[in-house]
C-alpha cells in the first residue's frame, strides 16, 4: 500500500473516531424536556463537529477506495471499531470488558494479517 493510501486510511480512522466522540458529547447534553434537549444538541458545537468529521470521512473513504481494492479498504475500515472503543475508554472512561478487549485484539490482528496479503 502506498504512503498516500496509508495516510488517507489513518486520516479516515481519525475522522471517524472524532465524529463518534463528538456525537457522544452532543448526545449527553441534558435538559428539562426532550424538545429542549434536542434543540440544545442540534445547536451545540459537538454535533456540528461530528457532522463535519463524518462528511470528511466520506471523502477520505472515496479517496481510499480509489487507491486500493475495495476488499482491502473494507478490511482496513474494521480498524475504526477498535479506535472508537479505545477513544471512548480514554475520553469517557468507559469500561472495556475482557471479551470486548479480545474482540479488539482480533480486529487488529485481522487487519494486520489481511493488509499484508497473507
Amino acid at each position: 500500500m502506498s504512503k498516500t493510501a496509508v495516510f488517507i486510511w489513518l486520516s479516515n480512522v481519525l475522522a471517524d473516531t472524532s465524529g463518534h466522540i463528538a456525537f457522544k458529547r452532543a448526545a449527553t447534553i441534558e435538559s428539562d424536556d426532550e424538545w429542549h434537549r434536542w434543540k440544545a444538541m442540534l445547536s451545540s458545537p459537538p454535533i456540528w463537529i461530528g457532522i463535519f468529521c463524518f462528511v470528511l470521512e466520506l471523502f477520505l473513504w472515496l479517496a481510499l477506495v480509489s487507491l486500493v481494492p475495495l476488499s482491502l479498504a473494507a478490511l482496513l475500515a474494521a480498524f475504526n471499531i477498535a479506535s472508537v472503543v479505545l477513544a471512548a475508554k480514554w475520553v469517557y472512561r468507559e469500561t472495556i470488558s475482557p471479551i470486548r478487549l479480545a474482540g479488539i485484539v482480533c480486529i487488529v490482528i485481522g487487519v494486520a494479517l489481511g493488509s499484508t496479503g497473507l
